[in-house]
């Protein structure tokens, strides 16, 4: 957690989670080799997120992200994501986050090729 992220209130900002599942599923994606985000044929438009918070963070303090392919459609993934201090059996937080796949240049959506769809299936 950054110094930044906590809000007058003394806790982690609802706007932060955000910003920390857009992080965790485009870099497990560039990490996966299968997002290239200055060339690659696709990028991925969110179209809806949501987040159920069942207890505050504040700075100083460490999460974690836990990350799975909650649902893999013809040109959509939908992620299921945790968040984490690290040690705890239980989430702080619980989002989803729904990337719809399209072309760089049309912005159509656009089928998810065999090498996408192989490596999200890894992520369970």
């Amino acid at each position: 957690m950054r110094w930044a992220d906590n809000d007058v209130y003394g806790h982690v900002n609802n706007t932060v989670y955000y910003q920390w599942f857009d992080d965790a599923v485009n870099g497990w994606l560039i990490r996966a080799g299968i997002l290239d985000v200055d060339a690659g044929d696709h990028i991925g438009l969110v179209v809806a997120t949501s987040c159920d918070y069942f207890a505050p963070l504040a700075f100083p303090g460490e999460v974690a992200i836990g990350l799975a392919v909650e649902r893999l459609g013809r040109t959509s993934a939908t992620y299921r994501l945790g968040v984490f201090v690290p040690g705890a059996d239980e989430p702080s937080a619980q989002g989803r986050f729904t990337h719809v796949y399209v072309d760089r240049v049309g912005r159509r959506p656009a089928p998810l090729s065999d090498a996408w769809r192989t490596k999200l299936a890894t992520v369970s």
